[in-house]
């Protein structure tokens, strides 16, 4: 086994290519999985990679390097908009982890209790590949396909997550629910960005859902239900919950996780509405 850690990305996708490498960051998920007896294989360490940490505005939007960690897009100054990822980001475990754990690992991890990947969606986030071939983007629903499995193809590897500047009226927040108030995997979690004209109507309306389906999913008849509502007048149906299929595990039943769906998203969008 062999430890890299190279400095540019070009050497990264380099030593990828060789095949047989696993590439981590932070390593909260990677050693905890471990088998006994070590890696079997190289490891490849991204967090000196030029350019693969940080958070900067660009033309159009804002993008979050593959290597940031949680702890530092808690303590970043971003829209409103951003308010519930920024809010995820304060749950993802400990301060320990939050300071080593990177926002590239959990969605390639792809749990389907990742607290990164609702909020995410709402801010409808694309993931930045690089692998032989150059750079591509992929949508956030689309990269994550399954319960441990992401759209990434042999010697590729994410480098950045980009999100479209979002409406300066909107606002975001985050709800999960868990057994107990800290450090604990989610029953159910909720993520919304939501903006309001000037006469208290909705205007632009993204909710998502984790830990509730085999990959987090957001709600596009309860979004389009939302615009033109006042948040008073908002009633939610099971038909706006379709698109989950919860589970029943050691954490809770389905049914009672769709239950606690909507008490949550009643919950986050008035956080958001009211700050």
């Amino acid at each position: 086994m062999e430890y890299h850690a190279p400095e540019t990305l070009g050497d990264a996708l380099d030593i990828l290519s060789r095949g047989g490498v696993t590439v981590v960051a932070g390593g909260t998920d990677f050693y905890p999985s471990m088998r006994p007896g070590g890696p079997r294989g190289d490891l490849l360490d991204i967090t000196r990679v030029a350019g693969l940490r940080g958070i900067a505005r660009q033309a159009g939007g804002w993008r979050i390097g593959a290597a940031t960690r949680w702890s530092e897009i808690a303590r970043a100054d971003l829209p409103r908009a951003f308010d519930g990822l920024k809010a995820a980001a304060r749950k993802v475990g400990g301060l320990q982890i939050q300071n080593a754990g990177t926002v590239a690992g959990n969605l390639v991890n792809a749990s389907p209790a990742a607290d990164g990947v609702p909020p995410l969606l709402t801010l409808g986030a694309q993931v930045e590949i690089a692998g032989p071939g150059g750079t591509r983007r992929v949508a956030l629903e689309e990269f994550i396909t399954g319960v441990r499995q992401v759209a990434l193809d042999p010697g590729e590897m994410v480098v950045a997550v980009h999100m479209p500047e979002p409406p300066t009226d909107a606002a975001g927040a985050f709800c999960k629910l868990g057994s107990r108030a800290y450090l604990v995997i989610s029953i159910a979690m909720v993520a919304v960005v939501l903006g309001r004209d000037e006469e208290g109507r909705i205007d632009h309306a993204r909710v998502a859902v984790g830990a509730c389906s085999p990959v987090a999913r957001r709600l596009p008849a309860l979004e389009a239900a939302m615009i033109g509502a006042r948040l008073e007048e908002l009633r939610i149906d099971p038909a706006h919950l379709a698109p989950l299929s919860p589970i029943d595990d050691v954490r809770g039943s389905g049914a009672y996780r769709l239950e606690a769906v909507s008490e949550l998203i009643g919950r986050a969008l008035r956080e958001a509405a009211h700050g």
